[in-house]
């Protein structure tokens, strides 16, 4: 991840220059300037990091400056620094919306430290945003939907058709499947994409706090009922099944009222995991089949064939890549043990059984079979290829391979054909048939 800048505006040359210095040598990357006129040419919304400045400036000065900057983004963080006597200046500044302050002459150590906090809480806003942007975005979304298995296509094909209708979905599967993913990817692609998407989980609250949080009343000063903050987007609920029957019949009056097109569209995930229970069992009929009308059942990891393969390989790049180090490669026994798995935790699982691989990849110890049994996944009886056509395991682990090597050479032909010994031709004829683009490595 890119370093956060840090802006130093002060008018005294000294005082800047040695900011900068400490702050450098502290491992941040600064830029300077010596008046608020000069820094506003460079800093607005969004910008990729902190802003320390001095209270007392010519033109405009640092209290002007903190609210011209709070104009173009509230959450950049401001830090002031003041001179003898303006403390009371600096916590105005603190109403205002500054991060913090420093007196003059301070400990530097301060600085450093009051430098890493603003930078941390900077980059958690700035990629809060990314991922908002990100989930708004019907493209980038359903490009996050990885697979190229049958249950897949028709599950794009099912949010596609979906999204563009009016009406409430149903969305279940097992734990880990992706459901909340696929409720941002239903609001994505639909009419609503670009308004308000309001996600709340039942089993976080009591029935009483549960209850106004979703309908209100609320205490004075608190945030508005969910189902206003939602208006004219996506209400999504996780773990449905667990409202009360007084909730239940709270929720369908509301959905009752808005009448057909709903204003608000509401978006239901059911994690039922008691054996033998299914979300028509604890819902009430009429709540139910108002939901049930459009519903969306997401597949198992185990029914996706070789999209394991291709989800394994993501999750362990996106892990070598945070942890500085390469991805593990899969041997074709390896391939067939991830293959062969049942996956209950599903792609929540095997994000991890990535994570942990990278790491045993790191210290050169380990392997991917220890960490399947280790979770009892498989026994040592069934690491054999038995139960598919060899043939499934054969082309899976192809496809893998090509996939892999595509990757590290960021889509060079040449490079793969040297690295696998394949002519032009039949390495064309592979990607064809395992429906690989070059123009997704490039």
């Amino acid at each position: 991840m890119a370093k956060m800048k840090i802006a130093i505006v002060d008018d005294e040359k000294d005082m800047r220059q040695s900011i900068s210095q400490w702050l450098a040598l502290s491992g941040f990357e600064t830029e300077t300037f010596e008046s608020a006129e000069e820094a506003l040419k460079v800093i607005g919304a969004d910008y990729p990091g902190v802003v320390v400045s001095d209270i007392r400036m010519p033109g405009i000065d640092g209290m002007q400056f903190l609210k011209k900057l709070m104009g173009l983004d509230s959450a950049l963080p401001v830090i002031m620094i003041t001179g003898h006597g303006d403390v009371p200046m600096a916590v105005e500044a603190m109403r205002v919306g500054a991060f913090d302050f420093l007196e003059k002459p301070f400990n530097p150590d301060r600085m450093t430290e009051l430098a890493k906090r603003a930078t941390n809480a900077r980059r958690l806003t700035l990629d809060g945003r990314a991922l908002r942007r990100e989930l708004g975005d019907g493209t980038t979304i359903m490009k996050k939907l990885i697979g190229t298995s049958p249950v897949m296509e028709r599950l794009r094909e099912d949010i596609l058709d979906l999204g563009q209708a009016d009406g409430h979905v149903l969305i279940d599967g097992e734990t880990g499947a992706g459901k909340t993913l696929v409720a941002h990817a239903l609001h994505a692609v639909g009419a609503k994409a670009g308004k308000k998407f309001v996600l709340a989980t039942c089993t976080a609250y009591d029935e009483e706090t549960l209850g106004k949080k979703l309908f209100g009343p609320v205490e004075e000063g608190a945030s508005l009922p969910l189902i206003e903050q939602a208006r004219g987007g996506t209400l999504v609920l996780e773990d449905i099944e667990a409202l009360s029957q007084p909730l239940q019949a709270r929720l369908l009056t509301w959905i009752n009222d808005q009448g057909t097109p709903a204003e608000t569209r509401l978006v239901a995930i059911s994690n039922l995991q008691e054996q033998g229970k299914t979300c028509e069992d604890m819902l009430r009929p009429d709540l139910y089949y108002r939901l049930a009308a459009m519903k969306i059942t997401l597949p198992p990891l185990r029914n996706r064939g070789e999209d394991v393969l291709t989800l394994f390989n993501r999750f362990a790049e996106q892990f070598a890549e945070e942890y500085g180090c390469d991805a593990p490669e899969v041997t074709a026994q390896e391939a067939a043990q991830l293959l062969q798995a049942p996956w209950p935790g599903n792609i929540r699982q095997l994000a991890n059984i990535a994570e942990r691989a990278v790491l045993q990849s790191r210290r050169g110890t380990g392997s991917i079979a220890s960490l399947l049994m280790a979770e009892d996944e498989v026994s040592e009886a069934t690491m054999t290829t038995e139960g598919k056509p060899l043939k499934e395991y054969v082309d899976a682990f192809e496809r893998m391979l090509i996939d892999n090597t595509m990757r590290r050479h960021k889509g060079s032909i040449v490079a793969v054909m040297e690295e696998l010994c394949l002519p032009r031709r039949t390495l064309n004829e592979k990607m064809a048939k395992y429906g690989l683009q070059r123009s997704d490595y490039i």
